[in-house]
């Protein structure tokens, strides 16, 4: 009898012994897994707020750091676009353009929702929803900053649109996976632990850190 028990132990630490071993092998796998996931999500949503600060910024020559306002122009704004009236390589087309005394360019208004994020057409509630991190249920938002910085006797408009990895990931099951994760990017890396675009400090062209 006792021995039988004893066996029934043995087996249940065995049990237990093999879970953990699969637990440890197995957590880091699905945070990596989860980690590219939501990352490619956050990271798209992220190219879309760019293209639409890019085009605001040749409207406007500055960014804006108001999701509504960014939205309303999205969805109300227009662009200035521009195109050539006939092909230059067309000889008579060119010569009689040029006898009626017009240029060769002609202006035209598009809505920026019809272009922006062209071929893709987001609808309303798609613009509204940008500001919000994927994953949060829509209550984290983007933290989205603009300003100016001065290079030489130029100021220069700058923008940094930025989401951390505790806002997106799984704090709950991948807890300590996060705090090895942030670390590693802080303090091994030098690095933003989180995924934006843009800075505050420098002009950069908008980069994307996903993109270095």
């Amino acid at each position: 009898m006792v021995k039988k028990i004893s066996q029934i132990i043995l087996a249940v630490v065995i049990i237990g012994l093999v879970y953990v071993i699969y637990d440890q092998i197995s957590t880091p796998i699905k945070f990596e897994n989860e980690l590219k996931q939501r990352k490619s999500a956050v990271i798209e949503r992220l190219k879309d707020i760019r293209s639409a600060q890019r085009a605001f910024k040749i409207k406007y020559q500055r960014f804006t750091s108001d999701f509504d306002t960014l939205a309303d122009f999205i969805l109300h704004d227009s662009l200035t676009m521009e195109r050539k009236l006939v092909d230059e390589d067309d000889s008579v087309a060119m010569a009689q353009l040029k006898k009626s005394g017009k240029k060769n360019i002609e202006k035209f208004e598009v809505a920026v929702i019809d272009t922006v994020f062209s071929p893709r057409r987001l609808t309303a509630q798609q613009v509204h929803d940008l500001r919000y991190i994927p994953f949060t249920d829509n209550r984290q938002e983007y933290i989205m900053e603009a300003g100016t910085v001065s290079t030489g006797n130029v100021s220069v408009p700058v923008i940094e649109v930025r989401a951390p990895y505790k806002m997106f990931l799984d704090t709950v099951n991948y807890r300590q996976d996060i705090i090895n994760l942030i670390d590693d990017e802080v303090n091994n890396f030098n690095r933003y632990a989180g995924v934006k675009f843009g800075s505050m400090e420098a002009a950069n062209n908008e980069a994307g850190n996903w993109e270095d």
